[in-house]
């Protein structure tokens, strides 16, 4: 039988780990010994224990049965030991090579795969194979040399009998396999159930304010609910599947030992068994069954983590971003050339840009605007190649961005974003984020840059001060300037700024808009703007519609042309008087 391809990559991951997984498997044959060895006993007792005087013989029978159970207690913690030590270095394996590899794969990944999946398979299903190699070698070993010794000692003892206890094993081997394939679909059901319950805990810890303004609670608790009897539903459909199996064998293996016991009775009427022999041979037959029982039993977890294992393993699989280019020499000047760029998403046919062509000199801010879904944000999360150009090319520089390394890329680039990503960590460490050896007075100067420092003066810790998820321990405005302070701190060439001032109120806008005149000097500034009056005093300005450049120049002569940008810019002068 071949093995499933996944369960070969898992136990070739365990590989490095085989002189403890030897003395786990020496573990298990000192268990597995054990098991006939007990029946031995008792036959040893009934036959001459009880007629005459004890022998020496038998004042060994009680040490013996100490031994036994002190080797399989000694053996058994020894395999439980080494078993929790592979499986729990085999989990911090595969969460790190998750790990690594969710840091590696392209933005268009988590366009295509939510978030509540990929935290389900680094927490839930990675555990279940963990779970699975647990179950299926302790079974698949110690299970299977229990039952193997048991049967060679059955044999020995009398094989005429044994011939009627063999009936099990391909009995036990057939509903197994009947199980297995439905037991793998319901697996792979669950877990994508599994996956929508985790999204649905997810958005709702992200969104706890968005549901209680809206009115959303009915409809976020009728979601889970739904979720979780769903869940509920495949749990007992998988319970009936493999838990039916135990009955079924254990059906099997009374009318097997009834069967047993009638033969038995008449070999002993015609003197071809003795009592010892007859008892010690129901006995091994009884402890028989539970190895049997385990053995059956290991088909749901090894479904489970199968299952699992298709989940982990796409993501560690997944095309990570390219690894190639070469390294920039040193700072960039800052020149961008679009030339002929064209670009859909992944899975669409309709262009998300057309033939894009515009040079951005160096120390020029160039805004881009437009009616929403233009191309603003798809042209610009280009530049630090978020997403790879479907044809056409950019250059940084004169030199193709394709043939610089993303590292050496990204380096030459700073950006502050309406969506503000912040961590849970001091002020400090967010503003000097990515650099290994922060520089205080460096640290100090971007909070004084981005009008910070009254803020930071009144924070329990200063600089120190942890922040909280996301910056939750900040209102909207004060996380804004902390963007924009690890921006000043980074002091790239090439800044990005997508709506940066968005959540300022009148006073810190103004505030932070003088921080970013200052920052945006001699340095290439793209800037995504919907509030046009933000972007007046830009170098040029560039007017997105439908995935092109429908107009391009300054301010004036934008407004002078009476094209789509004075269209804009009248509605929203327009509005701003009305409000």
């Amino acid at each position: 039988m071949t093995l499933p391809p996944n369960l070969v990559r898992i136990f070739r991951m365990v590989g490095p780990f085989k002189g403890r997984l030897f003395l786990a498997f020496l573990g298990m044959i000192f268990t597995a010994a054990t098991e006939p060895a007990f029946p031995a006993v008792m036959k040893v007792l009934l036959d001459k224990g009880f007629v005459g005087k004890p022998t020496l013989e038998l004042w060994l029978v009680p040490v013996a049965v100490i031994a036994i159970f002190v080797v399989r207690g000694l053996s058994t913690f020894a395999t439980s030991y080494l078993m929790t030590w592979i499986t729990t270095q085999l989990l911090s394996i595969l969460r790190g090579q998750m790990f690594a590899r969710m840091l590696e794969v392209p933005a268009s990944y988590y366009t295509t795969n939510s978030m509540g999946k990929i935290i389900n398979s680094m927490m839930f299903e990675v555990q279940q194979i963990v779970d699975m190699i647990r179950n299926v070698v302790t079974s698949a070993v110690r299970d299977m040399l229990t039952v193997i010794g048991l049967m060679a000692f059955l044999i020995w003892l009398n094989w005429r009998l044994t011939i009627v206890a063999l009936i099990l094993l391909p009995l036990t081997a057939l509903v197994v396999r009947m199980t297995g394939k439905r037991l793998r679909r319901l697996n792979r059901e669950y877990q994508e159930v599994n996956n929508e319950l985790t999204q649905v805990i997810e958005e709702t810890t992200r969104a706890n304010q968005v549901i209680k303004i809206f009115g959303g609670t009915k409809y976020e608790r009728d979601r889970f609910e739904g979720r979780a009897a769903k869940l509920r539903r495949y749990s007992m459909r998988m319970a009936t599947t493999y838990g039916a199996t135990v009955p079924i064998t254990q059906v099997m293996a009374a009318c097997a030992v009834a069967v047993v016991i009638v033969i038995a009775l008449i070999q002993s009427s015609q003197n071809q068994t003795t009592v010892g022999g007859f008892v010690s041979f129901i006995t091994a037959m009884l402890m028989l069954l539970t190895p049997l029982k385990r053995v059956a039993e290991v088909n749901g977890p090894l479904q489970r983590g199968l299952a699992a294992a298709d989940a982990v393993f796409n993501l560690i699989d997944s095309l990570p971003e390219r690894t190639d280019g070469k390294k920039l020499a040193g700072r960039a000047r800052g020149r961008l050339d679009f030339i002929d760029v064209s670009f859909h998403y992944p899975g669409q046919t309709q262009m998300a840009l057309n033939h894009i062509n515009l040079t951005i000199h160096p120390g020029e801010t160039v805004a881009f605007v437009g009616t929403s879904g233009g191309g603003k944000s798809t042209l610009v999360s280009l530049v630090p190649e978020f997403h790879q150009v479907t044809s056409g090319e950019i250059r940084l520089d004169g030199e193709p961005i394709g043939n610089i390394a993303l590292a050496s890329l990204r380096a030459q680039m700073a950006m502050v974003s309406q969506n503000v990503v912040l961590f849970d960590d001091t002020v400090a460490a967010n503003i000097a984020y990515g650099d290994v050896s922060p520089d205080r007075a460096r640290i100090e100067a971007a909070v004084r840059a981005a009008h910070l420092g009254e803020v930071v003066a009144r924070l329990p810790e200063g600089l120190d001060t942890m922040i909280g998820d996301n910056g939750s321990r900040l209102s909207g405005g004060q996380r804004q300037r902390l963007a924009i302070a690890r921006a000043v701190y980074k002091d790239a060439p090439i800044l990005i700024l997508d709506e940066a001032t968005s959540a300022l109120d009148t006073e810190s806008e103004r505030a932070v808009q003088a921080a970013l005149d200052d920052l945006m000097q001699d340095r290439t500034t793209l800037v995504i703007a919907h509030r046009l009056s933000t972007i007046e005093r830009a170098d040029r300005i560039v007017v997105l519609s439908g995935g092109e450049i429908v107009e391009s120049g300054t301010h004036a002569q934008l407004l002078e042309a009476n094209g789509v940008y004075a269209n804009l810019h009248q509605l929203q002068f327009a509005k701003e008087n009305v409000a």
